[in-house]
């Protein structure tokens, strides 16, 4: 029993330096045989998050290979329409527009019935890569915006669950994001709906949120606002923010877990947030939904 004990350990021994050896030897191969351990698991960690970035675009890009760069469906249709107005007409234009065609016979006024989010970000894609003398028409850029988008979310995704859990915990999570279906079908090309944006901006306001609880920053507490109002103006999802970050608060004070950290972060970020939503007018019918936020404020 000792010498197969013995004998055991030697051959893990053994097996975890030939592990060890492969590995030099592959590292020297392309050239960084030489680096720290720092350096490489740094490289290894953009390596994995590129991959996982680029497979959540390329994934999403069938329905544009397999037929052509058209939009689909009845909403996103429409939205391509009010993006195209926004980008040919201007923002105050695009903000008093009483629409015709929608909703007919009564029409549609759409800056009160529409978060304009999704359309003011397509807008500013569209003016930045005409500033750099990119010619493309909005209509691609519509038609491109979700997979963009769902890279992005790749990438919030990582550090959202780096700053719960730990890095390698968030590489799985952004592998798994990238190509989760659920995702996919909401964000393929062509789809150009509130959603392709709005799971990156929910992420990313989770992601700041922690940020400024751990650091009690007023920093990352004001970008955690500006998030939020990002949010709040492409989706009315953002009920699941307005009421998940003030009942944190809560389960915190309930626990004995509430510090000065926490107190100067949502002293920022609900006041914040709150003036800056309330500039929107389709956000408004959002008031019952936050009950939640003024228990929890006062």
């Amino acid at each position: 029993v000792r010498r197969s004990k013995t004998c055991s350990r030697s051959s893990c021994h053994l097996a975890t330096s030939d592990i060890m050896a492969v590995k030099f030897s592959f590292l020297s191969r392309l050239g960084l045989g030489r680096m720290s351990h720092d350096k490489q698991d740094t490289l290894i960690k953009l390596a994995v998050l590129s991959i996982a970035s680029i497979l959540s675009f390329s994934t999403r890009l069938f329905s544009v290979l397999r037929f052509e760069s058209v939009i689909h469906e009845f909403d996103p249709y429409f939205n391509f329409r009010t993006t195209r107005f926004l980008t040919e007409e201007g923002f105050y234009s695009f903000h008093n527009w009483f629409d015709d065609r929608a909703w007919y016979p009564l029409g549609r006024i759409i800056g009160g019935t529409i978060y304009p989010g999704l359309m003011v970000t397509s807008a500013v894609f569209y003016h930045i890569m005409r500033f750099f003398n990119i010619t493309i028409a909005i209509r691609n850029v519509c038609v491109f915006l979700a997979p963009t988008f769902s890279s992005f979310t790749t990438i919030v995704t990582y550090l959202l669950t780096k700053e719960l859990w730990s890095p390698g915990a968030g590489l799985v999570a952004a592998a798994m994001i990238s190509i989760v279906p659920g995702y996919i079908s909401r964000s393929v090309a062509g789809s150009y709906d509130n959603e392709g944006i709005a799971i990156f901006c929910m992420l990313l306001t989770y992601y700041l949120w922690i940020k400024a609880v751990k650091t009690g920053a007023v920093f990352w507490s004001t970008m955690c606002s500006l998030a939020y109002f990002y949010m709040v103006s492409s989706w009315g999802g953002y009920v699941f923010l307005i009421n998940l970050m003030p009942m944190h608060v809560l389960a915190l004070m309930a626990t004995g877990r509430f510090t000065h950290r926490i107190y100067v972060a949502y002293s920022t970020v609900s006041p914040y947030s709150s003036v800056l939503w309330t500039c929107l007018l389709f956000a408004h019918t959002g008031k019952p939904a936050s009950c939640i936020q003024w228990f929890v404020t006062w």
